[in-house]
């Protein structure tokens, strides 16, 4: 691998200005008045052209040491302080900043002022002091940070016992949403963007990946170099370092993963990923980061998948169920246009991306496999989102798409089933609205085409909308009584409206007829004999345990005879199946099945199967088999997760509080009897 020629990526800029060309920066910010509560940097003050980052990965002492080199140019006068992002696990050594000499002499090397200051819980501001000298308006000049990591929330650390193979540590980082603050200073803010490079020096036998368009490496002196060839947000820079492994499953895609699960990952995807690729390129336009790669992560990632550009991150738990994770990768890909190209400038507008791109992966999914299978999977997110509605109220703020941040909340904490599903339900309104689905297909090329590269805000998409469908305009869509766009982004509660999901009857139907068997006082064997769940998809048999589930607490005689029908064929099934099934166990107390729950504890260790039936047990009365369970298997957890379920077992603490425990973005099931979000509850991908 002398030359991993891996996909350019970008997640972009404001739309004050678009690049004409990819090696073109993008402008600065610093003449909109875009606030940006997540982050203590002034980013309006400056245009981030470059950083580079040069850094030793040491496996032994979990840390990476380095410096960072920023490329910056004022863009407003009088600035005499330059403030980043940063964490209370990154330790500054020091600042300097190269200075120009003076009448056309050498430049030189002046250290640097700075003090680190309280932000929030998940960050500090890192306040640099600039020297006159250097600082003139719409002239580069460089700063130069060196620094330590340690033990914040973007990087995780794996010992040997915690990976897949077990044949050596590793790393990998997490950026989304404010946590790559903890991995280098950055102005942490997804308004911004820019190019960047790294240089990686790893132990003998380590292969290092980032979210970068180029790379190479260099054996005799263990150096991975990465490059970066368009603008990307702090967000979306990332790296993975470990004993990894490749092979080819295109002609633009790579999947990388320990030797032990490349053969399953492999068989799981074939050719899928460059058919989908072509189909959406088809609807959206050119795929414009080159390649797509994949790699696989040990259960211990904390989330399902995250769409970091060139290189999307997917845990291996996921490879049980094929069907989830074509849609999961579809729906990685889709951000490939929806997120990455063009991204939302802050995060109390993430529908921008994730409800355009959940929109796209259905339009992607529709044109290779069928608009059945669109609806049923449509179905079975739109329920879930409808159950996170009956537990929050309708009138809770966390469901516009509008959301308002207070100063300190963590945006990852209010990443929800909305920002997806209520996003996409609006999205597929305007679509609606156009008369011809190819018609809106056209728009979404054109809105790319406009703003790829940018970070856009709700209004720079609906402005755009109705000034490609003058006629829409002219009739005053916006204002339709009822179905206003105004309501649509800033009222609480449910989509005002959903799209006829009727074609995927089908294959949805005979699980609501199924679902109405079981829902009589005493459920009729012989009728219910006649449905065979065993021929049915993955997504049929979810949507049918997640409606029973709905239905608990459940008669004990109903529930011997759930189980004495399906109990031994769900232990054949995947784990997502089984975790639902579980969960019906668990939510009424049916002590014949528990065994089946310990095997499952036993066998998964990631944090989207076990945090969920944690949630559970400890929520009814089965809390002394969870501490017995948990004492049997923390061995094999990673140490955030052992945390968060100390704090469910032993109330230390919220299970999502801690600065280096990052909150679930993982498929939706049944909230928890408590009254608190579960994490499943949670969207999956990124």
């Amino acid at each position: 691998m002398a030359d991993l020629q891996r996909p350019t990526l970008c997640c972009c800029r404001k739309v004050l200005t678009v690049p004409t060309k990819p090696s073109e920066a993008p402008r600065t910010l610093g003449q909109c008045h875009l606030v940006d509560v997540a982050s203590a940097s002034n980013f309006h003050s400056f245009r981030l052209r470059h950083f580079h980052l040069d850094l030793n990965i040491n496996f032994a002492l979990k840390r990476m040491t380095g410096w960072q080199v920023l490329e910056l140019v004022p863009v407003q006068p009088g600035v005499q302080s330059l403030i980043l992002d940063t964490h209370p696990s990154l330790l500054i050594h020091s600042i300097d900043c190269k200075v120009p000499g003076a009448s056309g002499g050498p430049d030189h090397f002046l250290s640097l002022s700075y003090r680190v200051e309280p932000f929030t819980d998940y960050g500090s501001s890192l306040n640099i002091t600039l020297p006159a000298a250097a600082i003139r308006p719409h002239r580069a000049f460089r700063v130069t940070v060196r620094y330590t990591t340690t033990d914040g929330p973007a990087i995780w650390w794996l010992d040997t016992e915690l990976t897949c193979g077990q044949t050596r540590p590793l790393v990998f980082t997490q950026g989304h949403s404010v946590c790559n603050r903890s991995f280098f200073p950055c102005f942490d803010t997804p308004a911004v963007k820019s190019t960047y490079s790294a240089t990686v020096r790893v132990p003998d036998g380590v292969t290092v990946l980032m979210s970068a368009s180029r790379s190479a490496y260099s054996k005799q002196d263990r150096l991975f170099q990465f490059s970066m060839e368009y603008p990307v947000p702090a967000y979306l820079v990332a790296l993975v370092a470990g004993d990894l492994q490749h092979a080819d499953i295109g002609p633009r895609s790579r999947v990388w993963a320990e030797r032990c699960i490349l053969t399953c990952a492999v068989s799981k995807l074939g050719g899928s990923v460059e058919r989908c690729l072509n189909v959406a390129e088809e609807l959206f336009g050119p795929y414009v980061w080159g390649r797509y790669d994949i790699v696989f992560l040990p259960p211990s990632f904390p989330i399902v998948a995250m769409e970091n550009p060139c290189l999307t991150f997917i845990i291996s738990s996921i490879l049980e169920s094929q069907e989830f994770l074509l849609i999961d990768v579809i729906h990685e890909i889709a951000h490939g246009w929806f997120g990455n190209a063009v991204t939302n400038a802050t995060w109390e507008e993430m529908w921008l991306s994730e409800g355009l791109a959940t929109y796209a992966q259905r339009r992607i999914t529709t044109e290779a496999y069928g608009e059945a299978l669109t609806c049923l999977e449509t179905v079975f997110r739109l329920d879930a989102l409808h159950r996170q509605m009956r537990l929050l109220g309708d009138n809770n703020p966390v469901s516009k798409l509008q959301a308002k941040f207070e100063p300190g909340v963590n945006p990852s904490s209010l990443m929800n089933l909305f920002t997806y599903e209520k996003g996409f339900c609006f999205v597929s309104y305007l679509s609606q609205l156009c008369g011809d689905i190819k018609k809106f297909d056209t728009f979404l090329k054109a809105y790319i085409e406009q703003f790829r590269f940018s970070s856009v805000v709700a209004q720079d998409l609906l402005d755009f909308f109705l000034g490609f469908f003058p006629e829409l305009k002219e009739s005053c869509v916006a204002k339709r009584e009822g179905l206003e766009f105004e309501r649509w982004l800033n009222d609480c509660g449910p989509p005002l409206c959903e799209p006829d999901l009727s074609a995927g009857g089908a294959l949805t139907g005979p699980v609501q007829r199924l679902c109405d068997l079981w829902g009589v006082e005493a459920p009729d064997p012989q009728a219910i004999a006649t449905f065979d769940i065993s021929a049915w998809s993955t997504f049929q048999t979810v949507l049918f345990l997640d409606r029973l589930l709905d239905r608990s607490p459940l008669p004990q005689e109903v529930m011997s005879l759930l189980s004495s029908c399906y109990s031994a064929l769900l232990d054949e099934m995947n784990a997502e199946v089984r975790i639902r099934w579980l969960q019906i166990v668990v939510r009424n107390g049916f002590y014949p099945d528990l065994h089946r729950v310990r095997s499952f504890l036993h066998k998964h260790t990631s944090r989207m199967y076990t945090v969920p039936l944690y949630e559970d047990l400890c929520g009814g009365v089965m809390k002394c088999f969870a501490v017995e369970v948990f004492y049997q298997t923390q061995a094999r957890l990673h140490p955030n997760l052992r945390k968060t379920l100390q704090q469910i077992l032993f109330h230390t603490g919220p299970a999502n509080a801690s600065a280096t425990d990052p909150p679930l973005l993982d498929t939706p099931t049944e909230p928890p009897t408590s009254g608190a979000i579960a994490l499943r509850d949670v969207n999956v991908s990124a």
